[in-house]
């Protein structure tokens, strides 16, 4: 993983492209150009880890790489079926909550010593990319969590020039919820070791283990899902 403050760009070589902001991420050192691969997991200092988004996408394929490193998942999930599914892993302790209630978070995060969070989407009229992301930074606060990561995407933040203009138009309200967040972090959460990580398009395609990371903020493509939770669990 990273570590120190600062924005990297996340690639997969040749092919995609994904963005990390970073004061710290589970590597003790800054990396630039090619991941190593042959590079052990540094997590292994943390015994017990919460993951928000974990019934999906990335946050599935973190919690799967977690557990296959040892490591004690416990998942916020909203529905039974979610719930269920995530607690025949072993490994993973699923507990029944909603995002957007932040005391929720705090009860379900309490006792673990690392928090990620790939939380996105939305309900009628409210976004969880903003809420139930400043609900798991915040409970992490609370509780003094110290490593916090969260996924959001390409076209926020110091990365909004890599959109074009048309998708960036498209995904607007998404982007600009996401990057709420991350601001949240950034200027609330100095002392915190935290890392944002901005992936291209997700494919969900076996990974390729041919993920880079970039200070290039103008990078664009896309990334498989494995690729982008093999490099937050680094």
């Amino acid at each position: 993983m990273l570590s120190f403050r600062n924005l990297i760009q996340l690639l997969l070589l040749s092919t995609s492209y994904a963005f990390l902001a970073s004061k710290s991420a589970f590597v003790p050192r800054q990396i630039h150009g090619i991941a190593n691969q042959g590079s052990t997991l540094q997590m292994m200092a943390y015994k017990k880890v919460f993951v928000a988004g974990g019934t999906k996408g990335v946050g599935r394929c973190v919690i799967d790489k977690l557990v296959a490193s040892g490591i004690s998942v416990v998942a916020l999930a909203r529905s039974d079926e979610g719930v269920a599914e995530l607690n025949a892993i072993d490994g993973v302790t699923a507990i029944a909550g909603d995002a957007f209630d932040q005391k929720s978070v705090e009860n379900a995060m309490d006792g673990c010593d690392a928090a990620i969070t790939t939380l996105g989407g939305s309900t009628e009229d409210r976004r969880v990319d903003y809420e139930g992301n400043n609900n798991v930074i915040e409970s992490a606060g609370i509780l003094g969590v110290q490593r916090i990561i969260l996924v959001t995407s390409i076209g926020c933040g110091s990365s909004r020039e890599a959109a074009p203009p048309s998708v960036f138009e498209v995904l607007k309200d998404v982007l600009v919820a996401k990057e709420k967040a991350e601001n949240i972090l950034i200027r609330y959460y100095t002392n915190s070791n935290w890392t944002i990580i901005r992936p291209g398009g997700l494919k969900t395609e076996p990974m390729t283990g041919k993920a880079i990371l970039t200070e290039d903020n103008t990078a664009i493509g896309s990334i498989h899902r494995e690729d982008v939770a093999d490099l937050v669990v680094r």
